[in-house]
């Protein structure tokens, strides 16, 4: 009987097509002996016919039950239930189908206890990481605030739901003005005594097909002023060398003219004073250029028509132009950018470069102008990247790492900024970004 119950549905509907066959013709051979032979067809027909419905009823009352629990599971799965579960014993092919449909549940409830512990990994890291963090819906209404951003912006209260104009409102000033500046940045919150430097990050993507801003808020106090110390030491020690390396020849030198004039050789004397002046001169020059960067006077702006500032520029080093300087009147300080152009074309010059490979290029863009200084050297690692535009960082073993420190100081007292970039097929492009503004035709 077990046997007959893990058949297969079509062997028994066959095997029950066959039995209602010979069935008839048995029961309507034997009721011809009392009926006429239509009379014992048509009662033997219908008393079959009776029973081999009851029995596919029998059959497909379970199948109509199974295709029941089926659906339901499946609507569970759609509904993110996945504790459903099938037994069934008859038929071997649909015993099959359960198995499977079983299996399918089972891998999808192990992968949904994985997602939650994921998910439950992933929210504890960013409720606990110290960078404060937003994410915000189109309407700027806060989807999602980590601890650290309901310490800064809310007084320790969930910040879900609220607009975040609001929450600058209540914010300090500096932050509401980071936000309002747009797009990356730094800034301070508090006063000289007690202040806290912050990176602000913004991030923009698409989240079920509608714009969400990702916000970080990244306290940078204690990193900026470890590294400022490190800044410092290295200080010290390039002022200290380079003193020494000049302080040294010229006791020396004026010990031996004290010598040379105690035995009358007089003739010595000016070769000995030349090396002392030469190397107060260049004391003189490095001491000079520290003070200019350290001094840096606020830009005295002024208007300039921009083909004729590069001209100026080509007169005192050699470059290409690509492409056109706009036809324009720019309005900055034409000594300080001068200066800053100039250090970074040298600087182009000494990477390596071929010769007549260094070029300028200036060009029109949204809110201001573009100036790129490009080579063909052998750019920058990730490392040098990183720390080139901080001051006294250097890759040159006689460099003061000044000239694009001060390129960077110049364009962001301007307002503008000043970026690095490694050039496809080699060679390094500093892009120098300066503001329009309002004011200049």
């Amino acid at each position: 009987m077990r046997i007959l119950r893990v058949l297969p549905l079509a062997i028994r509907m066959v095997a029950l097509v066959l039995f209602g066959v010979a069935a008839t013709a048995g029961l309507t051979a034997l009721l011809a002996q009392w009926l006429i032979p239509w009379q014992a067809a048509l009662a033997a027909a219908a008393v079959v016919g009776a029973t081999m419905g009851i029995v596919v009823w029998r059959t497909f009352v379970p199948l109509r039950a199974l295709f029941r629990a089926l659906a339901g599971t499946v609507a569970g799965y759609r509904d993110g239930d996945f504790s459903f579960g099938i037994t069934w014993d008859r038929y071997g092919d649909l015993v099959e189908l359960v198995d499977a449909h079983n299996e399918l549940g089972q891998a999808l409830r192990d992968q949904r206890l994985s997602l939650v512990q994921r998910e439950l990994l992933l929210d504890t890291m960013v409720q606990n990481t110290p960078v404060a963090m937003l994410l915000l819906d189109p309407s700027r209404r806060v989807v999602l605030g980590n601890l650290a951003a309901r310490r800064m912006l809310g007084d320790g209260r969930r910040l879900e739901g609220h607009a975040l104009d609001a929450l600058l409102d209540a914010a300090p000033a500096a932050v509401g003005e980071a936000f309002a500046r747009g797009g990356d940045g730094m800034f301070t919150v508090g006063d000289e005594d007690h202040e806290d430097i912050y990176h602000l990050a913004r991030r923009t993507f698409r989240l079920n097909g509608r714009r969400h801003e990702l916000v970080l808020l990244r306290q940078m106090t204690a990193e900026l002023r470890r590294q400022e110390v490190q800044t410092w030491k290295k200080v010290i020690r390039v002022i200290s060398h380079e003193l020494n390396n000049s302080l040294a020849p010229i006791a020396s030198l004026a010990h031996s003219g004290a010598e040379l004039l105690r035995r009358g050789q007089y003739e010595k004397l000016p070769i000995a004073l030349a090396t002392i002046e030469e190397r107060a001169r260049h004391l003189e020059g490095f001491l000079r250029d520290y003070a200019r960067f350290a001094k840096l006077p606020s830009p005295r702006t002024e208007p300039m028509r921009l083909p004729q500032f590069v001209e100026k520029l080509r007169t005192q080093m050699d470059f290409a132009i690509e492409g056109t300087v706009p036809d324009e009147v720019a309005r900055f300080d034409p000594a300080q950018l001068e200066q800053a152009l100039l250090n970074l074309i040298k600087n182009a010059h000494e990477s390596g470069t071929a010769p007549g490979t260094v070029s300028l290029a200036v060009r029109r863009i949204a809110d201001g102008w573009r100036i790129d200084v490009l080579d063909r050297g052998s750019g920058m690692n990730e490392s040098v990247l990183e720390n080139a535009l901080l001051p006294f960082y250097s890759t040159k073993r006689s460099g003061t790492g000044l000239g694009l420190a001060l390129a960077r100081e110049i364009a962001e007292a301007h307002g503008g900024r000043i970026a690095l970039l490694n050039r496809d097929g080699g060679g390094l492009c500093v892009s120098m970004v300066l503001p329009r503004p309002t004011d200049v035709g």
